[in-house]
């Protein structure tokens, strides 16, 4: 359920952008502020709520054991679902996940996936036989706007901060709540992804629920550094409107030149962490 907007907003949110800010006085290439806690899950391997603004996102990664799929037999299964739970907000209803939840979840497991990200042969524990399950379950907790690149940013998160739990290869069950030392297998690669918004003829990006509900368009990249160069690993287009060369070339140098912000907010979560 779209949350109605009033004329009177919509015509302010346009009279501030045309003038080169947002109506919360930041400008239109500008995150809102972003904060990470850990441990918001007792149950779960590793688990992280991201704050961005007044969004709020919690990400939690579990683990057990199952048979590979047919065509990656020496490879972990990943397994990535959203929900946007009605208390997030008035725009979402309870019941089976939604088409909008249903696409974020996906647009988030190609960008673990193609970014090359997730070390998924290091999740194989006997070839043809045994892989490590993993399951990325995402809620959100307040949907204030940017709902996507806080969730992809949580559980980016909450994967370089995970570990193994205990496999018992006699008894062939997994020990759940026994963790052990072994980092959950990621690479060097680490992605993030990037939405520009269409609102008014002008590119933003981590938008307000106002801002997204006014939205022409949007289109979101995944994004890692690979040998000094930024990457585009995955890309997902949203609405019904048209983005012209122009405006897909606008967001594609937004995307490459915001990267290292939000790498710079994992990197400072990560060594937070560490000091603990």
């Amino acid at each position: 359920m779209s949350k109605e907007i009033s004329n009177v907003s919509k015509q302010s949110i346009k009279k501030y952008l045309d003038a080169g800010v947002r109506f919360d006085g930041r400008k239109l290439d500008e995150y809102r502020d972003i904060s990470v806690e850990f441990g918001v899950s007792e149950n779960a391997e590793s688990s992280v709520k991201v704050k961005m603004g007044e969004t709020e996102v919690i990400a939690g990664i579990k683990m057990d054991v199952g048979e590979p799929y047919a065509d990656s037999q020496n490879k972990g299964n990943l397994i990535t679902t959203l929900e946007l739970l009605p208390m997030s907000s008035g725009r979402h209803e309870s019941g089976p996940p939604k088409i909008e939840a249903i696409e974020m979840g996906r647009v988030i497991d190609r960008g673990l996936r193609e970014s090359g990200f997730i070390d998924f042969e290091k999740l194989c524990i006997k070839e043809g036989e045994k892989v490590w399950n993993v399951y990325v379950d995402i809620f959100s907790f307040n949907d204030a706007g940017g709902m996507l690149d806080a969730a992809f940013l949580a559980a980016v998160i909450a994967m370089k901060t995970a570990k193994l739990p205990r496999y018992d290869e006699k008894e062939e069950v997994v020990k759940f709540g026994e963790l052990t030392d072994t980092n959950f297998p990621v690479t060097d690669l680490t992605p993030v992804t990037i939405t520009g918004y269409k609102v008014g003829g002008h590119i933003i990006i981590d938008p307000t629920v106002e801002e997204e509900e006014m939205s022409e368009a949007r289109l979101s990249f995944g994004l890692a550094e690979v040998e000094k160069e930024i990457m585009i690993s995955s890309c997902q287009k949203g609405k019904d409107t048209i983005l012209t060369s122009e405006e897909v070339g606008k967001i594609i140098d937004l995307s490459e030149n915001k990267y290292k912000e939000l790498f710079g907010v994992i990197d400072k979560a990560i060594k937070g962490i560490d000091k603990k």
